[in-house]
Formats: structure tokens, C-alpha cells, sequence
């Protein structure tokens, strides 16, 4: 494995990404208005972004947003969605494709995505395009986080506190006891649950770790039980009352910090880069894993 990969090339990227997108997130354009009833799909990454903007835009009084992936979306009339919101950094996931295939002149589609030379382009009503933000490691990184940007941009939020903490996550100290520790448990509340989901998407990619993640809330309803010492509890966000004291009562590590969640998700994301290499892998090239799905197509009967 080469000493820089694509993976610690693309994270280091972020802060600038980030401020890129904030400028074409707070510009009018095609992302769904105030009042709009919206769903929004995804797929393993861009699935859990969804569900963190999702979060972000219902809580702020925008409208119903509800996030799926795009396999198990429920996009009937009987909902009343006046929008689908689609984020895929390839533009050619099997699962997107058919959603917006299916979609088409019934609810009107915008699609966020890195390549715009590729088929989610012709089945989309409107894109933003992020080529910018797009990855050559099969594992995601930037791509997730600035469209994440260009969503919180566009819900009205002032993303340069963001910015700067994302600066600092990359200067922070990686602790031995992450890269050593056994077992992860992400946790958060909120938007902050897409994130926790991500984190440890991003471990199990990139260094075939044991990770799990929980609502905030959920830990102490039987998760808790998995920690232990030499584990690591991971909070994103706020800590509700006595968690930190449970955690620390099982003799797990407890890790919560003050930067803004999505500037965390950065420290997480060298973590795993630093636990790859740990472990003699390539992050960019993960076991089982491509830069996109694609099914083939069923044999006509």
C-alpha cells in the first residue's frame, strides 16, 4: 500500500469542499423549497447522509422529510411528496436509478451527485453537481460530507464554524487506544444519528472493524451490554444525562468532543484510515467492496 492513499488525499480535502458547496448550497437553485414535502434516498454512505438531512430539515420546520434507501423507498401518490431528493456520488447505483426511473413526470427529482457524466443526469428533473467533491477511493469520504454541507447551506445554518473545526479534526492526535481498541459503538441523537451510522460504515469499510451503531437514547436498552475494556463508546453531539458516567462504569472508553458533529465524522475517518494501515490494508480498495453497485438486469422470461 502506497504511504499517501487516495482516502488520506480526498479527507484532507474537506475543508475546502466543504466551503465550495456552502456557496452553491446558499445560492437559490433547484434544492426543495420551504412548505415541500420531500423524500430523500440514498444508498449505504449517501443513505446515511440522507437520513442526517432529513433530520436537520424537519426539525428546523421546513417541511415532512423522510429519508429511505433507495431499495426500500415507498414512493406511492398517497404520500403527497413533492420532491425527491436522490444523493449518489456515482450516478450509476442500480437502486437510484430505478427510483428516479420510476419516479419520473409523477414527482419531480433533483439529484446531488460527483460525476455528472453518467445515467442519474438524463433521469433527474434537476442535479447539483458536485465534481469537485468526487473520490477515486472506493471508500467515501469528502463526497458524503460536502453534499451533507450543501444541504445544511441550503437549510439556512452558517457552515463555517463547521469548517474550522473539520481544519482542526484533521490536525488532532489520533489516540493509540482508537487504532488498537477491539470494538466501536457510534452514537447520536438526532441528525447526528446519520452520522454515528456512517462512522462505523467507515471503519467496517475501510479496516474491517467490529463496529455497531445506536440512537443515543437506544445504547442504555441493551448495546451498552458490548462494552467493555478496550472498546470504544463514540458520541456525536449532545450526551443525555448519565450516559458518560454508564459508559465509563463499564470500563469502556468514552469519546465525545465539543466540534461540530460533522467536523467529528472527519476525526473518525482517519481513525479508520489509521487502523487500515494498522492492519496491512488498502483503504482505497476494500474487501468485497466497488465504487458502485450496479445489479444486472433480469433475464427477460
Amino acid at each position: 500500500m502506497s504511504e499517501t492513499s487516495y482516502m488520506e488525499q480526498e479527507l484532507h480535502s474537506q475543508p475546502e469542499t466543504w466551503r465550495q458547496a456552502a456557496q452553491i448550497g446558499a445560492a437559490a437553485g433547484p434544492l426543495p423549497k420551504a412548505g415541500q414535502r420531500v423524500a430523500v434516498i440514498g444508498c449505504g454512505t449517501s443513505w446515511f447522509m440522507a437520513q442526517s438531512y432529513a433530520a436537520l430539515r424537519e426539525s428546523a420546520g421546513l417541511g415532512v422529510t423522510d429519508p429511505f434507501a433507495a431499495s426500500e423507498a415507498f414512493l406511492g401518490g398517497d404520500r403527497g411528496y413533492d420532491a425527491v431528493v436522490a444523493i449518489t456520488r456515482s450516478g450509476t447505483t442500480t437502486e437510484v436509478l430505478r427510483v428516479l426511473d420510476a419516479v419520473k413526470g409523477r414527482i419531480p427529482t433533483v439529484t446531488i451527485l460527483g460525476d455528472p457524466e453518467t445515467p442519474a443526469v438524463a433521469l433527474s428533473d434537476e442535479t447539483v453537481e458536485l465534481p469537485f467533491a468526487d473520490e477515486k477511493s472506493v471508500v467515501q469520504t469528502r463526497f458524503a460530507t460536502t453534499a451533507l454541507t450543501l444541504l445544511r447551506a441550503h437549510l439556512g445554518e452558517d457552515v463555517a464554524r463547521a469548517v474550522t473545526d473539520a481544519e482542526e479534526a484533521l490536525a488532532a492526535t489520533v489516540d493509540k487506544e482508537w487504532v488498537d481498541a477491539e470494538q466501536f459503538s457510534f452514537l447520536g441523537t438526532g441528525w447526528t444519528f446519520g452520522l454515528a451510522n456512517e462512522a462505523a460504515l467507515k471503519m467496517r469499510e475501510a479496516s474491517q472493524s467490529w463496529t455497531e451503531s445506536y440512537p443515543a437514547m437506544e445504547y442504555r436498552h441493551g448495546p451498552i451490554s458490548i462494552a467493555a475494556p478496550g472498546r470504544v463508546t463514540w458520541l456525536f453531539g449532545e450526551a443525555p444525562e448519565g450516559l458518560e458516567a454508564d459508559v465509563v462504569r463499564t470500563g469502556a472508553h468514552f469519546v465525545r468532543h465539543a466540534r461540530d458533529p460533522l467536523a467529528e465524522l472527519v476525526l473518525v475517518q482517519r481513525v479508520a484510515l489509521e487502523r487500515a494501515r494498522a492492519r496491512g490494508l488498502d483503504p482505497d480498495n476494500p474487501r468485497s467492496l466497488t465504487r458502485s453497485v450496479t445489479l444486472e438486469a433480469p433475464a427477460a422470461s
